[in-house]
């Protein structure tokens, strides 16, 4: 297999992100068959400050994936990202902290 200097898919999507520019991640994302939950948590906060008209909606998503993609997730860990998510807006680090710690699991 053949890999070229450019790197994995994932690798350019990761140096997208560093970047901050929502053209670039979303051009490394649809190279991708799917985004990890952590990375799209981190195209939310992009978005809260670059896209905010879109930031509500990504996060709704986000918390709809985690729901189906964290099987042992409960009421309470929906509720803890809801609160994190409208935090987001006030106190960024704080609600990151949260939302990362629910995307790493128990």
């Amino acid at each position: 297999m053949f890999v070229s200097s450019a790197g994995s898919a994932y690798a350019r999507f990761r140096r997208a992100l560093a970047t901050g520019n929502l053209t670039l991640i979303r051009t490394a994302a649809a190279e991708l068959p799917s985004v990890r939950l952590d990375d799209a948590l981190e195209v939310c906060v992009l978005l809260r400050g670059r896209e905010p008209e879109r930031y509500e909606r990504a996060a709704v998503r986000w918390i709809a994936r985690f729901c189906v993609e964290r099987h042992e997730v409960s009421l309470q860990d929906v509720d803890e990202a809801t609160r994190a998510f409208a935090l987001m807006r006030a106190d960024p680090e704080q609600a990151l902290g949260v939302l990362q710690a629910l995307c790493a699991g128990p």
